[in-house]
């Protein structure tokens, strides 16, 4: 079970709405909005912040009350309270957050235009044969789904940069399948394309 969060940041852009919901923050979660100096990405914090919050709550939580901490490869967690998944990724003006009852991970990005020579490079060849099928703005959607989906698995695992890309592959049909010898867990997957964004979830079935 996910339930996942969204927020953009253009609602936090006054100055009155983005200090209603600081104030309401944990004092780690200010020091972090606080500690960029680009406004777009203390947006970006506080969105992240608002999301957590939101999610906490569900439990009976808050941010403000919970700690939370990184794991070696920097997957935020809740070391109080293990039962509790989740993961957050923003991109542009969007941020997104995902709660569930085990691990998983969610990746958003904004789709400008598709880097075959990263897909080239790094990915799998049948993902890259997959994206490179597709003409236009398909093909440009293709590499969105293939590169969130993959950053989705990435995230779900916590092994951040140590896991190469090209090491697992993501088999898009009827159903969405993780080609992996990671670990021995089975995942579940989906993505869907939200405005000029596509969003990828994994999780540990």
């Amino acid at each position: 079970m996910q339930q996942i969060y969204k927020i953009n940041t253009d609602i936090l852009e006054e100055t009155q709405v983005f200090f209603s919901f600081y104030e309401k923050l944990s004092e780690k979660r200010q020091q972090k909005i606080d500690s960029y100096r680009i406004k777009k990405d203390k947006l970006l914090s506080l969105g992240a912040g608002i999301l957590i919050d939101r999610g906490l709550k569900a439990f009976g939580l808050c941010e403000a009350e919970v700690r939370m901490e990184e794991g070696d490869y920097g997957k935020p967690y809740f070391p109080d309270y293990p039962e509790i998944h989740f993961n957050i990724s923003h991109s542009e003006k969007a941020v997104i957050a995902v709660f569930a009852d085990t691990e998983v991970g969610c990746d958003i990005e904004y789709m400008v235009s598709a880097d075959l020579r990263l897909a080239e490079r790094f990915f799998c060849m049948s993902e890259y044969e997959f994206i490179m099928k597709h003409r236009g703005q398909e093909r440009k959607e293709a590499f969105y789904r293939i590169w969130t989906l993959k950053e989705s698995f990435i995230k779900a695992i916590g092994s951040g940069l140590s896991l190469p890309m090209n090491e697992f592959c993501i088999n898009i049909g009827h159903h969405i399948k993780v080609e992996q010898s990671y670990n021995n867990h089975e995942y579940g997957m989906r993505d869907w394309k939200d405005g000029e964004y596509h969003v990828a979830l994994c999780w540990n079935k």
